[in-house]
């Protein structure tokens, strides 16, 4: 298997084994950083427990794996649920590197993230490389795949020629394009339904309804196919006094609060869509953010959960968005009144602070930068050039 490789990210680090086993090199490649940090005492119990190892690793050299990148992202590999599955299933080691203690397999660190957005630290093993954020083909990101034949074949024929999507998704078009003094504010939290954070969806649309009562934005919430968010979006209008919404719910999305919310439950490409809103609202996941990033529209964010806090801050600090909201200002914690009033008028201040001219200016500003860069070529120009130098070492 002379030239192979396996691919994986911080939550699969099984591959790590599976290359080992192989004897083949493993290529840790993440679009975020590093979502777990190590314990406080690991390396107090790692010294103790295998000395030998650890000498070998705080004197290894810089192409080898070394005690940085066991403290950087390897120290759930010394643990005993992964030693046991080592063990029994893969009849290894139960650490990697003991018995005997090897090199192998060799392994590199890509980042898909931009340097204009991510500081790369001192502390960062000296093999991570940094290559730009990774953006997939637009036509890929639609659930519909008549919208995503119809961007392949218009990028096909002009490179920035503007898409748009098939006649089943016309309100959606229609909405965006409707004369208004700013285009919608996007809302998706992606995942964060699922994962069990939003416990009473009805309470996260009152708090909606309450920013449309007291401002004049307009949004676009997707519901990323969470069903609970999808039957309360259609309890509503169902219930609506006006017959005008029960008519104009539909496959293409629902709208809700006389006009002012669409609610779409299907996926679309944020690279086609975050260009057409005044800013996001989301999670703080590192797709979401590196799209409205390269869009050039203020964020504002409020995160669950693992790297959507790093991300939060970053934007915050970098000037994109206002200080990360906390989750009881979207899912508020009571059921009442007040606490959605509250909520509403927090998330509200932060909308007018993301829509400042200063804040835009800033989103334009960051998003020039990361035009010029084409984070999944250079990827896989540094990883062929690697590659092919460990190949001739070897030969």
């Amino acid at each position: 298997m002379e030239g192979d490789f396996i691919v994986i990210n911080f939550f699969a680090l099984e591959g790590w084994s599976l290359a080992e086993l192989f004897h083949v090199r493993c290529i840790v490649a993440a679009p975020y950083v590093v979502p777990y940090s190590a314990p406080s005492s690991f390396e107090h119990h790692f010294r103790k427990e295998l000395p030998l190892l650890y000498e070998y690793l705080q004197e290894a050299p810089t192409d080898k794996v070394c005690w940085k990148d066991v403290t950087h992202w390897m120290w759930p590999l010394f643990t005993e649920d992964w030693g046991s599955w080592r063990s029994d299933d893969l009849n290894l080691s139960p650490w990697p590197f003991t018995d005997p203690v090897t090199g192998l397999p060799m392994w590199h660190d890509r980042y898909g993230f931009s340097k204009e957005v991510v500081e790369w630290p001192g502390y960062w093993p000296s093999n991570v490389r940094v290559c730009g954020f990774w953006f997939l083909p637009m036509e890929w990101e639609f659930s519909c795949n008549k919208c995503g034949e119809i961007s392949a074949s218009t990028s096909l024929r002009r490179v920035n020629a503007e898409v748009e999507m098939c006649s089943a998704h016309t309100r959606l078009q229609s909405f965006l394009k409707t004369p208004a003094p700013m285009p919608p504010v996007f809302i998706g939290l992606s995942s964060v339904g699922s994962m069990g954070f939003l416990r009473n969806p009805r309470e996260f649309l009152q708090v909606i309804l309450t920013v449309l009562d007291i401002t004049n934005y307009r949004f676009i919430l997707f519901s990323a196919g969470y069903e609970p968010l999808d039957a309360a979006v259609k309890v509503i209008a169902a219930e609506a006094s006006s017959s005008l919404e029960r008519r104009q719910s539909s496959e293409d999305g629902i709208f809700l609060f006389g006009g002012r919310l669409f609610c779409f439950s299907g996926t679309i490409s944020y690279n086609w869509l975050f260009p057409r809103c005044s800013a996001a609202i989301h999670h703080g996941g590192s797709g979401s953010t590196a799209a409205a990033l390269k869009a050039g529209i203020p964020q504002v964010l409020c995160p669950f959960m693992l790297d959507q806090f790093y991300w939060a801050e970053r934007m915050f600090w970098l000037g994109v968005a206002p200080e990360p909201l906390k989750r009881n200002h979207l899912f508020p914690d009571k059921n009442d009144g007040t606490s959605i009033r509250e909520a509403a008028v927090v998330l509200s201040r932060a909308i007018d602070y993301a829509l400042s001219p200063k804040v835009k200016a800033r989103a334009s500003e960051i998003a020039e930068r990361i035009s010029l860069e084409d984070g999944v070529s250079e990827a896989v120009k540094i990883l062929k050039e690697e590659i092919t130098r460990k190949n001739s070492i070897i030969s």
